[in-house]
């Protein structure tokens, strides 16, 4: 947490919450690791970000029937 004045004077707190994170390790194809290089250089972003932007959009458009599977 941390602490900080307004103009005030009065007393406000910034609380910055941390996601939590796993590591896993996963197989993939060569070309597919090759194409998500290129992605993430052209946007400037990191392979773990890609795979999380990737994975969560799958999810998210995956077929009503496969949802209820569970």
């Amino acid at each position: 947490m941390i602490i900080f004045y307004n103009l005030s004077g009065d007393i406000m707190k910034l609380i910055i919450e941390k996601e939590e994170y796993i590591n896993k390790t996963f197989r993939l194809d060569v070309k597919l690791i090759n194409k998500m290089h290129i992605i993430c250089n052209k946007k400037g972003i990191s392979m773990n970000k890609l795979v999380d932007i990737c994975i969560n959009y799958a999810l998210k458009n995956l077929d009503e029937d496969v949802n209820k599977e569970k």
